[in-house]
């Protein structure tokens, strides 16, 4: 299963644009939408380096939010499974 990620643009030029999401960029290429409107600041749905869709900042913070609850939710299962671990040793 693979998963579109929302990303902020960073700088455009020409058909390709610099993406982050927190602490890492992406090179994506803007060759399926129209960069007619795309401004720095907005964000792009990008799948595999190239941008679906230009997305609101509203869905893509909720977006980003849901993908960190995910995380925390995560890190809590490992937490949960590593002191199983230790009961088992």
């Amino acid at each position: 299963m693979c998963l579109s990620i929302p990303a902020r643009i960073e700088s455009i030029e020409g058909g390709m644009a610099v993406c982050s999401v927190g602490q890492s960029t992406y090179n994506t290429s803007l060759d399926l939408i129209s960069e007619e409107d795309l401004k720095v600041g907005d964000y792009l749905l990008i799948h595999t380096g190239f941008a679906l869709q230009k997305l609101d900042t509203e869905e893509a913070n909720s977006i980003l939010a849901t993908f960190e609850e995910f995380k925390k939710l995560n890190d809590n299962l490992d937490k949960e499974e590593l002191k199983q671990n230790k009961r088992i040793v």
